[in-house]
């Protein structure tokens, strides 16, 4: 049997919809937890000196959405054909750059620059996109993408309490639909016992 080695940050953020889909196909994986003290020591043994890394066989990847799809594959969370790939495609993506705003603001070194951005992140963009993923889960069901579980679903559950820590508030707190994704995807038996004994983290 493969060994599969999963090296992120002791966080949950960009990393842990991988977590989650490993758990939901009940794939033996090692968790490889890097602590931020240790990462500059660490940083530039990893490709592109960022991660997540995923090592099976020997092999090496990167990059979090791609190694996400990869599972999802196999786990068989993805469409049924190439337009239903796309579909779910669409929405990562779309939480991807979602997060990446909310970085842009919380990431931001310069006070002034960070405070100048806080206005239109909290008063626009944020309650555009989480209208928009709001609408999408009511649409299907309480799912954000084919009226059914797809890793979409785990992308957004991965990275939402990361969401919350950076911007101090509850994204989807009048968001019943949204709510229910989570439910949907944190209810699953593997994935409620995952949340039970993973490791407690501030991100």
């Amino acid at each position: 049997m493969s060994e599969i080695k999963y090296t992120y940050f002791d966080a949950k953020a960009a990393g842990e919809a991988i977590r989650l889909l490993m758990k939901y196909g009940c794939i033996d994986f090692i968790d490889n937890r890097i602590s931020f003290e240790d990462w500059p020591k660490v940083k530039s043994t990893m490709p592109y000196r960022q991660v997540p890394i995923l090592e099976i066989d020997g092999k090496m990847a990167h990059q979090s959405t791609a190694i996400a799809r990869y599972f999802a594959k196999r786990v068989k969370l993805v469409g049924n054909n190439a337009w239903e790939d796309m579909e779910i495609d669409a929405v990562v993506d779309t939480i991807n750059d979602f997060t990446s705003k909310i970085q842009a603001c919380f990431y931001e070194q310069d006070a002034a620059v960070k405070e100048s951005r806080k206005g239109p992140l909290f008063e626009d963009t944020i309650p555009f996109y989480i209208g928009k993923f709001e609408e999408l889960a009511k649409n299907n069901n309480g799912y954000l993408a084919l009226g059914k579980l797809t890793w979409a679903d785990f992308c957004f559950v991965g990275i939402v309490d990361y969401l919350n820590k950076l911007t101090e508030t509850n994204l989807i707190a009048d968001c019943p639909n949204l709510k229910k994704v989570i439910e949907n995807v944190t209810s699953i038996p593997s994935i409620k016992a995952w949340t039970i004994v993973r490791p407690k983290t501030d991100l």
